[in-house]
């Protein structure tokens, strides 16, 4: 069943297929191509369709949208799912893993466990990766089933509608109860991994708001990230005076306390790309970093 419809107006009587589809789906300009192209996806009143029929008040405009597939090489990786749906599917990922095959790690990524799990359950969807996650950071990733739900996401973040926040247990004692870090970060230097607060680098926001401060010189920190750099976090953190813990790029090393980075992304909420549901997902507290609080506390 097409999960696209517009019922024609009287208003509409007389325009041809393709206005229809240019004005009432929010469709990006590359998939309103392909569906130009294939024109067995367009359909009106039940029959394939060409952009140039006119419709009448009454006819039915639906839309198909096209079947894609990716090809990673599917590997038993668990993954946690915590919703998932027609065009969407949410992972508490684990840390550990990359996101997708990089020349440093050209398997062994969520992208081939996500692959695996596609073909166990029968299914067929390009993974769309719509937010990612640094290796050693866990929590919540999304994942579009097509590109209408991830143009839709992206243009979601563009506008602010996404909210996307972390916990973080940091090194020292941040002294406000919030405050906003708001610096450029690029790449000081191209050949190498790490980025830095430098002139010229891209305007980056993060939000923070202190949950609990140790007497052994570690916060808890809560963070809202108004942008989405690559290491934004560990970057401003560190920039902050105030590294995460286990961050060995960032100075925030301290292998006796926890083996990765205590990052972890717990909250994701945005609306539904096709029904406009205001959506939102939480992600408990991974076991290492609830033991590095106990140990801290």
């Amino acid at each position: 069943m097409s999960k696209f419809k517009y019922v024609v107006s009287e208003a509409d009587e007389g325009r041809q297929v393709k206005d229809i589809i240019r004005n009432e789906f929010s469709f990006s300009r590359r998939l309103r191509t392909n569906l130009k192209k294939n024109q067995t996806l367009v359909l009106l009143n039940g029959v394939p369709a060409l952009g140039w029929h006119f419709v009448k008040a009454g006819d039915t405009v639906s839309i198909d949208l096209p079947d894609e597939t990716s090809h990673f090489e599917p590997e038993g990786i668990p993954l946690s799912v915590v919703f998932e749906d027609d065009d969407l599917i949410i992972i508490n990922k684990q840390p550990g893993f990359v996101c997708h095959p990089t020349k440093g790690h050209p398997a062994h990524t969520m992208a081939n466990g996500i692959q695996k799990y596609i073909i166990d359950s029968g299914q067929s969807f390009k993974i769309r990766f719509i937010n990612r996650l640094d290796m050693d950071t866990s929590g919540l990733l999304a994942i579009a089933k097509n590109s209408h739900s991830q143009d839709n996401i992206t243009k979601q973040m563009a506008a602010g509608k996404v909210s996307k926040k972390y916990i973080a247990v940091v090194k020292g004692l941040i002294p406000d109860d919030a405050g906003v870090i708001s610096a450029p970060i690029g790449r000081p230097d191209p050949e190498r991994v790490e980025r830095g607060v430098i002139e010229g680098g891209h305007d980056s926001t993060t939000h923070y708001r202190v949950l609990r401060r140790f007497e052994k010189g570690f916060t808890l920190v809560e963070l809202d990230l108004k942008t989405g750099r690559t290491h934004q976090i560990r970057v401003h953190l560190s920039h902050h005076g105030h590294p995460v813990i286990g961050d060995h790029l960032y100075g925030g090393e301290n292998p006796l306390l926890i083996e990765r980075q205590a990052l972890h992304a717990f909250y994701l909420s945005f609306f539904h790309p096709v029904t406009g549901e205001f959506m939102e997902f939480n992600a408990p507290i991974p076991q290492d970093i609830t033991e590095l609080i106990d140990k801290i506390s």
